[in-house]
């Protein structure tokens, strides 16, 4: 098949687009010894389903679960039912307990497999008469049932409780009672407004500093709750000065898709686990570059990852939060779903030049398994554009 495809440009024409051939990184699968690596992994919708896409969600489970375990046979974990899958943008608490129930018992069957769950109050809708009791039981439920099913819970940021709370000490109520309560040490999650605009003034503050004390008092108060923190500022010098304040049994879980490569490898002294919607994308490349981490290859680490970092940084491009249409697309290019069809219609929230060139980019990171496929679909894309 002809790996000459022609692509739009920023000025309106097109231009032609030869594929560079780049052979992947192979990864030897089994289990990441040096950092813990979670991909937070995106769903797969249904396309046949009978529904209105702004208003319900469908998944297609078979895709959604196999792409669960090809995951897993990287030796990543999963991050289930995150921002990454939409929760927030089309995808319901409802729709997200099956998914966690699923993939929950999918990971039994798997020696070794890893899973942690979102936990948040979605299924709350943020308005004047919202109280903190309303977050706190909304939270509850949610975390409850990661419980119920055996799941980990990662304890997702709240839009009502930015609507609602007054000021720090709201955050510190809320997270205390329910870090009291859980029985499994919780990620705590820290999503800042480029990725969703409803959370502004997370912990009690527009100004990010104060923020960052108000996350840190709480982190040193419940610790022993405390599995980590994913931090998702895109300010990598923030995350660093925060993960050597934190007690030596927390985790700082980079959510930095623009320069992660830096920050899980450390500084000698501390370094960061991850938990990145990046390693949805370039599964196989994580995979490989954290095994040679494994093998104390530092240089074959950084070899790998380098190519990935300029295609993380396009896919996350503002609005930051439309980042999930690249990571569907990635998918659908590698054929691990039949279709580029979302949840909520998603699919439309960037622009065919955007695609095009993150096409192009995953071409040179070696991101693309089967090259023909790749182009194939590529040009399905551009034909819908009306690119010929």
């Amino acid at each position: 098949m002809a790996r000459t495809l022609r692509l739009p440009r920023a000025d309106g024409t097109l231009t032609s687009y030869r594929l560079t051939g780049q052979a992947p990184a192979v990864s030897p699968g089994g289990p990441i010894k040096a950092r813990v690596a979670y991909a937070a992994v995106h769903v797969v919708a249904d396309p046949l389903a009978n529904i209105t896409p702004p208003l319900q969600a469908a998944l297609d489970w078979e895709a959604t679960l196999a792409y669960r375990r090809y995951v897993w046979s990287l030796g990543l974990a999963v991050a289930e039912a995150m921002d990454t899958s939409q929760r927030g943008m089309g995808f319901d608490w409802g729709t997200a307990k099956e998914l966690i129930r699923r993939a929950v018992a999918e990971a039994r069957t798997i020696p070794g497999a890893v899973i942690a769950s979102g936990a948040g109050t979605d299924h709350l809708e943020p308005g004047p008469r919202v109280t903190l009791a309303d977050v706190e039981a909304a939270y509850e439920e949610q975390c409850a049932f990661v419980e119920s099913v055996g799941g980990r819970i990662i304890l997702m940021a709240s839009r009502a409780l930015a609507a609602c709370a007054k000021g720090p000490d709201d955050y510190a109520k809320v997270y205390g009672k329910l870090l009291g309560q859980v029985t499994e040490p919780v990620i705590i999650h820290w999503l800042g407004d480029m990725f969703d605009p409803a959370l502004a003034g997370y912990w009690g503050s527009p100004h990010t500093d104060q923020a960052t004390e108000t996350l840190l008092a709480i982190v040193r108060e419940h610790a022993p709750k405390i599995d980590g923190v994913k931090i998702s500022l895109l300010d990598q010098a923030r995350e660093i000065a925060m993960r050597r304040r934190f007690p030596t049994s927390v985790r700082m879980y980079t959510g930095d898709d623009f320069d992660y490569p830096t920050t899980i490898r450390g500084d000698g002294e501390r370094w960061s686990d991850a938990l990145l919607g990046i390693f949805d994308v370039i599964a196989p490349a994580a995979s490989a570059a954290l095994h040679a981490l494994d093998a104390g290859d530092v240089s074959r680490y950084s070899t790998i990852l380098a190519p990935t970092l300029p295609l993380s940084r396009h896919v996350f491009s503002a609005p930051t939060r439309f980042y999930k249409t690249g990571v569907v697309f990635a998918a659908y290019l590698n054929g691990h779903q039949s279709h580029f069809r979302m949840v909520g219609g998603l699919e439309s929230a960037r622009p065919v030049l955007h695609l095009a060139e993150q096409f192009v980019l995953m071409d040179r990171a070696g991101l693309l398994r089967d090259p023909d496929l790749a182009a194939e679909r590529m040009r399905r894309v551009l034909a819908v554009a009306g690119v010929e």
